[in-house]
């Protein structure tokens, strides 16, 4: 018998019986919850998902960006793979900041050093994690500067240079001379001012050039960073390029004020090859630029035969 009640206890829905008076009380099934439904996709993010070509002149597919300019590159042969109006001279926005960072680092600064931030600093700063006289290290200046896109800590390191922020903007330009840009000028270290410029064909040497630099492309990769100041213990900040943590990314930037439009500048590892980078500036969107990037990268990963061949696409360079 008990072993006859063991088997009733097991079976799923049964009531129990045993020998004696018993309650027959049955639960209740439990209530059904309805199927969780997918998050709505708006008509402008499911097309920018969705990767557009086009046929050049001589019948190739190529990719049909949905940005102003756009490029493709090979630092390790200095070789336009794609690009569209490469070398239109555009707004940058804070893409400047790679360059802010590359200048600020060839003093050489001793990154523990504490500065405090100045109410010069912060005033009109738009985008910023920083407080007027709170004070931090430069290297917490340099990493906010980098992964938060801060315009402050952008400041704070044009400042702090030897010579000040109008020398520190000279030798930005002087940088950018000596790097070969002919498309690039600085006015303003954080790129609030649209008088920053250059093209995408600039801004992908430049930014392969920084993600040669460890010191800043170890910067770049991080997702998030967090840091204390003289008045906070604790600030975590997180990385404005989404693209960190989903592909393999060497070193980024991104940009947008009105003027320039949503703007990346990326340096990718090819997962069986080199670095490549991919720019584009002038997107209609903050999503729009990580997924144009990501067309771009994929188009590339199915051609990689690109890398030992002539420019591809009516888009090219030669």
């Amino acid at each position: 018998m008990l072993a006859l009640a063991g088997l009733f206890l097991l079976a799923p829905g049964a009531v129990a019986r045993a020998e004696g008076p018993q309650s027959t009380s049955v639960k209740s099934a439990p209530k059904r919850t309805a199927p969780r439904r997918a998050p709505r996709v708006s008509r402008a993010l499911r097309e920018a998902m969705t990767p557009r070509y086009k046929r050049d002149a001589s019948g190739d597919l190529v990719p049909d960006v949905r940005a102003e300019a756009a490029i493709i590159f090979d630092p390790e042969t200095g070789r336009v793979l794609w690009a569209e109006n490469a070398h239109d001279q555009r707004s940058i926005a804070s893409i400047t900041k790679v360059m802010t960072a590359l200048v600020f680092l060839e003093d050489d600064p001793d990154l523990t050093q504490t500065v405090t931030v100045t109410r010069a600093d912060t005033r009109r700063a738009s985008t910023t994690y920083l407080r007027t006289n709170e004070r931090l290290s430069l290297r917490d200046v340099l990493n906010v500067t980098l992964v938060a896109s801060d315009n402050v800590g952008a400041r704070v390191l044009a400042r702090c240079s030897h010579g000040g922020t109008e020398a520190f903007v000279e030798r930005m330009n002087e940088k950018a001379v000596e790097l070969g840009l002919q498309d690039t000028h600085f006015t303003d270290p954080s790129g609030l001012d649209d008088e920053d410029v250059s093209s995408a064909y600039d801004l992908s040497r430049l930014i392969a050039f920084a993600g040669h630099d460890a010191r800043i492309a170890t910067i770049m990769q991080q997702p998030e960073y967090a840091f204390g100041t003289s008045r906070r213990r604790l600030v975590r900040v997180h990385n404005t390029n989404k693209l960190v943590g989903q592909i393999d990314v060497v070193s980024g930037k991104t940009g947008f004020i009105r003027r320039a439009g949503y703007c990346l500048a990326t340096l990718l590892k090819l997962p069986e090859g080199p670095d490549v980078a991919v720019v584009v500036l002038g997107a209609y969107s903050n999503l729009g630029r990580f997924w144009e990037t990501r067309h771009l990268f994929n188009w590339l990963k199915e051609r990689e035969s690109l890398l030992g061949e002539s420019p591809a696409g009516s888009g090219s360079i030669h």
